[in-house]
């Protein structure tokens, strides 16, 4: 009986995992359930116009029309190539640039306080520069998207690469380790927890990014659509807009928790299997 009821908790943790996970995967849902309740008695109960506040129906109707039409897969898949293109070319920058900063203290002298400065301008305000000097295409909102996603992935980086304990470089010297092996076998497992988590916070900011530079110039995408939307009192499209924008932002950051759990595999606690 009681072998049966160990392979039953066994059972119920692989299907489910810990109790603070089943925790989380009831109370999401009940959780969107109650505010589109609430959502609903609001529109239903009150006074406030459709144009203001439609209802979860409305939204869901648009939604569906904007399928049939065509219009939110186009400026979708618009707006993903932007976003993908800038986290892209975003985290190619700067883990390359970050590992340069780390191991090399006059670099990070020489280039750190150009870098936190950039910071200090608001990427709405360097947008406008980015679409006059490259076009309202889409290069100039995957450029945003990278510059947005560039600082967090840098700061992360370094702090990761800097993380890696000098006893473990002294070990890999002494057995005659190359700098490749170096970095290969110990700095980049070493980092990978840090860096991976600076990808996931790049990974939704991107999504903001390629936004900010279709609502300055565009005639294609999300914000674009957001745009328009808002000026034709289209609110249920915006909703509907939004809810996508939020939707990529998750996917991305799924995605790459998903290759956090493969990557950190080794991390696992064995009395978790």
């Amino acid at each position: 009986m009681s072998t049966a009821r160990k392979n039953l908790s066994s059972f119920a943790a692989t299907l489910f995992g810990s109790r603070s996970r089943v925790i989380y995967l009831i109370s999401v849902p009940f959780t969107l359930f109650a505010i589109f309740l609430l959502w609903e008695g609001i529109t239903r109960y009150t006074a406030v116009p459709e144009f203001i506040l439609p209802s979860p129906g409305s939204v869901w109707n648009r939604f569906i029309s904007s399928i049939e039409d065509g219009s939110l897969p186009k400026h979708t898949i618009t707006t993903f190539t932007e976003v993908l293109g800038g986290l892209v070319l975003g985290i190619f920058v700067a883990a390359n640039l970050g590992y340069v900063l780390a191991k090399s203290e006059t670099a990070e002298r020489v280039l750190a306080p150009y870098i936190v400065a950039s910071q200090s301008i608001p990427v709405v305000a360097i947008a406008p520069l980015l679409i006059i000097w490259f076009g309202s295409g889409q290069i100039s909102k995957i450029l945003i998207s990278a510059l947005i996603v560039f600082f967090p992935v840098l700061v992360n980086t370094i702090v990761a690469v800097r993380s890696v304990p000098e006893d473990l470089r002294d070990l890999m010297r002494s057995l005659r380790a190359t700098s490749i092996q170096i970095f290969t076998k110990l700095e980049l497992p070493a980092a990978m927890p840090v860096l991976l988590g600076g990808l996931k916070i790049g990974a939704t900011l991107s999504v903001i990014g390629a936004v900010v530079g279709e609502f300055v110039a565009a005639d294609e995408g999300l914000g674009f659509l957001i745009n328009l939307s808002r000026g034709m009192y289209d609110t249920a499209m915006v909703f509907v807009t939004v809810f996508t924008l939020v939707a990529m932002a998750l996917s991305l950051y799924t995605i790459v928790a998903l290759v956090e759990l493969k990557v950190l595999a080794w991390r696992k606690d064995p009395s978790e299997s």
